[in-house]
């Protein structure tokens, strides 16, 4: 059964009211308080009163100075986990398995909300979470910021999600960094599957100009898969150009054993093909 949040000071309970037929459904401090006098309430006691509509569950805190109105306000349609992302970083895009899942190439829902973002990107800390490892639990959710240098932060566009216009990784952005990082895409299966369910409808060119931007290890990964789903040699001869010293497992989260791919400096080690 799920409860009723306990009803604040009237002040307070005028500002949600209020913030709710404005259409906030986030809040800084800032615009709570330009609201305060507006509903009778001092800006001394502001800050008690926001941790009084938090703990009553009237509103959920973000980070330091960001709240969301709770999904419980009347008239207030819920706050979509990657509008939320997008308060948090506004810098960031939604990627990895979120992205997958996003874009159909994944049945899996995950439990974690992914964000791409670049080195140096203030993201919120929680006690629960020393650094941001293993994520950022918000309410219900969790939210995983994932680092990358500014120079390997493209491949994004915007959607709408609800009420709200967020940045997500694209299609074959995303494909790419699940090479890359496959376990926080599912697995390496579940990536491989991906670039099974995208067929066709991948785009090529664009996802080779990605890969070139990136590392060798990756590149290779990506001439494997595509030559393996039946991609003409010609077509990948910019992706085998790209000269590396050693060899590079296939499932960068797998263990360092099975045959290995001379054309594509690639170690294979999927199962069935790993040695027991």
């Amino acid at each position: 059964m799920k409860l009723i949040p306990q009803i604040p000071a009237q002040p307070a309970m005028r500002l949600i009211r209020t913030l709710a037929s404005e259409g906030d459904r986030i809040v800084t401090m800032e615009r709570a308080r330009a609201l305060a006098p507006t509903v009778g309430l001092s800006s001394s006691y502001l800050r008690q009163a926001l941790h009084h509509l938090t703990k009553s569950g009237w509103l959920v805190r973000l980070r330091q100075g960001l709240y969301a109105l709770a999904a419980t306000v009347p008239g207030v349609s819920g706050v979509h986990e990657f509008e939320i992302a997008m308060k948090l970083v506004p810098s960031g895009a939604i990627s990895h398995r979120s992205a997958l899942h996003h874009h159909g190439l994944t049945e899996q829902a995950p439990r974690k909300v992914f964000v791409l973002t670049t080195i140096g990107t203030p993201i919120p800390q929680s006690h629960h979470a020393a650094n941001g490892q293993g994520g950022i639990p918000i309410g219900e959710t969790i939210y995983q910021f994932i680092r990358v240098k500014p120079d390997r932060f493209f491949g994004t566009q915007k959607i709408w999600v609800g009420e709200a216009r967020v940045t997500i990784t694209d299609p074959e952005r995303t494909l790419l960094d699940g090479l890359m990082i496959p376990q926080y895409c599912g697995d390496f299966a579940e990536v491989l599957h991906a670039f099974a369910v995208r067929g066709e409808t991948l785009d090529l060119k664009r996802i080779i100009d990605y890969a070139l931007k990136l590392d060798a290890a990756t590149i290779k990964r990506l001439g494997w898969v595509l030559q393996h789903q039946g991609i003409e040699a010609s077509r990948l001869q910019p992706l085998l150009d790209v000269p590396i010293k050693g060899y590079r497992t296939l499932d960068p989260s797998g263990p360092r054993q099975g045959p290995c791919n001379r054309q594509w400096m690639i170690q294979e080690n999927l199962p069935g093909k790993v040695a027991s």
